[in-house]
């Protein structure tokens, strides 16, 4: 099989449901973005020395399969494998987990301390940019609330993990440098 179609020279590109679509369709920038967010855990992952949290990262990674799909196909109900209320009880519970064990400043931390708090720190601003496309696409289009859930706790969930893996917690304090 061959990598380039050619179908795509033009500036556009195809749905899962065949449709065709411009390539900067908002649709399209979705979950895009959500592909770069899971290249981006991918990288992260390889700089992750625990073995279940590299596990869980990799878990992560195979749910983004679903979210993409989700928002590639124009019907989200014609996609079979999308998430589920308890797929964000999961990331809840790893948040929970995560929260628990660390100490409970409440106060902004300067990201990335090593490397693998650092990708992960840039993984969860690019979820949250997916977020954001997510929500101009449910502006025009219909979306899963379900997905638009997940993909906020994945933030959340991301943001936890790589605060966890801080080597060492700097605080801001505004204004103070």
């Amino acid at each position: 099989m061959k990598v380039y179609t050619k179908t795509g020279d033009k500036g556009t590109t195809s749905l899962y449901d065949g449709t065709r679509v411009s390539k900067d369709y908002i649709r399209v920038e979705s979950y895009g973005t959500i592909d770069e967010l899971n290249s981006s855990l991918g990288l992260a992952k390889n700089y992750i020395e625990e073995a279940e949290i590299k596990q869980l990262v990799a878990k992560l990674q195979r749910s983004l399969f679903d979210v993409a799909g989700e928002l590639a196909t124009s019907d989200y109900r014609a996609f079979k494998t999308r998430v589920t209320d308890k797929d964000i009880e999961f990331l809840e519970k790893q948040i929970d987990h995560f929260t628990l064990i660390m100490d409970q400043e409440n106060c902004f931390i300067l990201p990335g301390s090593n490397l693998s708090s650092g990708h992960l720190h840039v993984a969860r601003t690019i979820c949250r940019r997916a977020e954001r496309r997510m929500i101009t696409l449910k502006e025009s289009e219909d979306i899963s609330d379900t997905v638009m859930k997940y993909v906020n706790r994945l933030s959340d969930t991301i943001y936890s993990i790589a605060r966890f893996l801080e080597s060492e917690l700097t605080y801001i304090t505004f204004g103070k440098y």
